[in-house]
């Protein structure tokens, strides 16, 4: 077999650092990335973007680690390049504040992070509701921008991006060797995942540029996220909830929560409302199956079910991913007898 022929469903931030990840790490092959979405219509255009770790019951906390590592690592590379405004990756140094103190006072991820330590009395003071903190500088990616450079690094591999809605993965056969899933919520369909389901987040963008550190509740539903062009407000966790129109008063009961936190926020200018479907399940799918259909056989790398969790484990996971990719690049490049590949 001459050039391996593979899909990748998603164009969201996990299918396309997969589609980046295998074009630089498995040779001889060729990459199409497909979806109905590109950015800036995806979930991913939706998330705020900050590096700090999400656990999941049934992903091992070693495991999470070494994805947050290596995302860490990866992002931090490009913040500090030339690329860094193109990609959207920036630092940011902040706060995550606790009404109690936490069972984890150190949480795994602490020395991936910069500067990590306790916060003092004195900072505690400017959150009377609060009785703990930790400080810390983290990376922060706008979304829409790191899709973008993320498109523009598939395209210079040679990848194509194909805008279609795929029903069954059985359609991608005989077109394409190997099928890469990272449709997130799609999988309920696509894959006949019953354990994946939506939590409904949603979020303001307001101007408000005198606000420099990021403040984050530790119960992870109220935070403040300054960026390069606005600052995110969030959010909700809405479990099983499909509606992605903007609720007013949820946008009235964030900005109220976090003026809270951040008086000043009372002056700020509200943008724009977003909504976004999580994609949750108990853990992260990550896993090889070769469907069979009519003697035919079909080698399909799943990759989804990150959750809230996606822009900080996403490249750790497509190198994960991409290693599951070239192991089915090698079977079909093995010659086998009753092949039909």
């Amino acid at each position: 077999m001459d050039t391996v022929r593979i899909a990748v469903i998603g164009a969201g931030v996990i299918g396309l650092s997969t589609a980046v990840c295998i074009s630089k790490l498995v040779p001889g092959c060729s990459i199409t990335v497909i979806s109905d979405k590109f950015t800036p219509d995806t979930t991913s255009d939706v998330a705020a973007g900050m590096l700090i770790p999400h656990i999941y019951p049934d992903t091992p906390i070693h495991t999470l680690k070494q994805w947050f590592r290596e995302t860490f690592d990866h992002l931090s590379t490009i913040a500090c390049s030339a690329e860094a405004v193109d990609a959207g990756v920036h630092l940011v140094s902040g706060w995550q504040i606790f009404r109690s103190v936490p069972t984890e006072e150190v949480p795994f991820w602490a020395d991936v992070v910069l500067g990590f330590r306790k916060m003092t009395e004195a900072e505690l003071k400017k959150f009377p509701q609060h009785v703990f903190g930790q400080a810390f500088t983290t990376l922060k990616c706008e979304t829409s921008a790191y899709l973008r450079w993320l498109e523009k690094r598939v395209k210079e591999s040679g990848g194509l991006l194909l805008t279609r809605r795929v029903e069954n993965l059985w359609q991608l056969q005989p077109s394409f060797d190997i099928v890469v899933n990272c449709s997130g919520l799609g999988s309920q369909q696509l894959a006949g995942d019953s354990t994946i389901s939506p939590v409904r987040g949603q979020v303001l963008q307001v101007q408000a540029p005198w606000v420099k550190h990021f403040i984050r509740d530790g119960s992870g539903l109220t935070y403040i996220y300054p960026g390069a062009s606005h600052v995110t407000l969030g959010g909700t966790r809405q479990k099983g909830d499909w509606n992605l129109s903007p609720d007013a008063e949820i946008s009235r009961h964030i900005f109220s929560r976090c003026c809270a936190l951040e008086p000043s926020l009372h002056r700020a200018f509200i943008i724009k409302e977003k909504v976004g479907l999580r994609p949750v399940r108990p853990g992260v799918r990550l896993q090889k199956e070769l469907l069979a259909q009519g003697g035919w056989r079909l080698p399909v790398v799943h990759h989804y079910g990150h959750g809230s969790g996606g822009i900080s484990m996403h490249w750790g996971s497509a190198l994960e991913a991409t290693r599951l990719v070239s192991e089915c690049v090698q079977a079909l490049r093995t010659p086998s007898p009753t092949s039909k590949l």
